[in-house]
């Protein structure tokens, strides 16, 4: 690529971003919780003292994980996926299937665990979940017709703890 075509596809980009950014598409994750008051709240640098970077990533910058990266994908013992940030009690062993989207999928959460808003991100509409008590992202749901529930809570493993019963 040379230099003026690099330049065109730069300038391109940046003007695609403002078009966006004036008709209120987000391109990126952003922090649309930023201004929500939790129930567990701490600062940029406490977050970062008791989560690892990659929970930081997906928890406080809404950042997802690599397919199949995580080991709670295959976690089926009897047991409880909690929140990484906050200890929260968020899904049920029970309501864990196979999706085969290589992330951890659950078909519904534990009642009151969990709170969604509308994430306009990357060109579409979805509905991110978050933990209700700190807010930490923890992935999306979508319809799915294999999940008993109809609904795919398709969570980032890093977002999770799981322990066992």
């Amino acid at each position: 690529m040379n230099k003026r075509t690099f330049l065109k596809l730069g300038i391109g980009s940046l003007g695609l971003v403002g078009i966006a950014e004036l008709l209120g598409i987000k391109l990126f994750p952003g922090d649309a919780l930023a201004n929500s008051t939790f129930e567990v709240t701490k600062s940029e640098s406490e977050w970062r003292k008791i989560l690892s970077p990659g929970q930081y990533y997906v928890l406080r910058m809404k950042g997802t994980e690599l397919p199949n990266s995580s080991p709670l994908d295959k976690e089926y013992r009897a047991g409880t996926f909690f929140c990484a940030g906050c200890q929260l009690p968020l899904f049920s062993s029970q309501a864990k299937y196979d999706s085969g989207t290589g992330w951890p999928s659950f078909t519904k959460p534990i009642s009151g665990a969990i709170a969604t808003s509308v994430d306009n991100s990357f060109f579409m509409t979805r509905t991110e979940v978050h933990c209700r008590r700190c807010g930490g992202h923890l992935g999306h749901v979508f319809l799915d017709n294999r999940s008993a529930s109809g609904s795919r809570y398709c969570m980032n493993g890093l977002a999770l703890k799981f322990v066992a019963r």
